[in-house]
């Protein structure tokens, strides 16, 4: 009789202890996957912040590059007028010269403007996920 209540004691036990054990690796593991939702609900986050920043930025682009896309278009018709107010051949090829060299400067001028927009753009759209990848680099660094 004694060896079956010790026998029940210590079933008893081993049941609480491993319903114990249970209810601790549970509430371990709703903890993990909260914090994993929240880290995957920050990812998301951080992707839509960039598209907004990319979709701003693009539309700031495109408003400069009509804007020098009028301001060209100005600048062709007087020199057009210019050149028609050639009087003689040497006259004109002079002209269409000293038209050739600042369009080119132009052209190179607004390129590179062009260039450094773009390249700001991508930086500043690519920033909240840069960050978001920071953050999951912490976070395996301290796991592992």
């Amino acid at each position: 009789m004694a060896t079956t209540t010790e026998f029940t004691d210590k079933l008893q036990t081993t049941f609480k202890d491993a319903a114990e054990k249970a209810k601790a690796a549970f509430e371990k593991s709703q903890g993990a996957f909260g914090e994993a939702g929240e880290f995957a609900k920050g990812n998301v986050e951080a992707l839509v912040e960039s598209g907004k920043i990319l979709a701003s930025g693009l539309q700031e682009l495109g408003k400069g590059y009509v804007s020098e896309g009028k301001a060209s278009f100005e600048t062709m018709s007087a020199d057009i007028k210019d050149l028609a107010s050639a009087k003689s051949p040497t006259e004109f090829f002079e002209k269409q010269s000293a038209l050739l060299r600042k369009q080119f400067d132009a052209v190179v001028a607004t390129s590179s403007k062009n260039s450094e927009a773009f390249l700001k753009l991508a930086n500043e759209a690519f920033q909240p996920i840069s960050t978001r990848v920071s953050l999951a680099v912490e976070k395996v660094k301290k796991a592992a």
